[in-house]
């Protein structure tokens, strides 16, 4: 696959999984929790679809949003394979991006890299 359609397919992906993510799936277990997709990545060969998911809630709100959103696959695929114009829509496999706990420390790692101070050495 082209590079450049590749990356174009990524990020069309992108927008609409965010999309249907945020405001068409009725799932009880996403209420309330802000999901984000951080990326796409595609396979060489097109047939395969890696989504990031960047979801702001404890570990165990995290895992039952990734299950919600795992059940909803097959309604995703079909939503974008009506809303993307591609011949064969590429499977899709959803993941956290960063781990729950390494997301409730990542605000104050960076807060304190743009302070420029190193961690004190205790």
């Amino acid at each position: 696959m082209d590079p450049r359609r590749s990356e174009r397919l990524a990020e069309a992906l992108r927008t609409e999984v965010e999309e249907l993510i945020n405001y068409e799936l009725d799932d009880p277990r996403l209420t309330g929790i802000a999901v984000a997709v951080t990326e796409v990545l595609l396979s060489k060969d097109g047939k395969k679809a890696h989504v990031r998911l960047a979801i702001d809630a404890s570990a165990d709100q995290q895992a039952e949003c990734l299950k919600a959103i795992e059940n909803a696959k097959g309604y995703l695929k079909h939503q974008l394979s009506e809303r993307v114009d591609v011949f064969r829509m590429p499977d899709l496999r959803f993941d956290a991006d960063l781990p729950a706990a390494l997301r409730l420390k990542s605000e104050a790692l960076l807060r304190r890299v743009r302070k420029g101070r190193p961690r004190n050495a205790d």
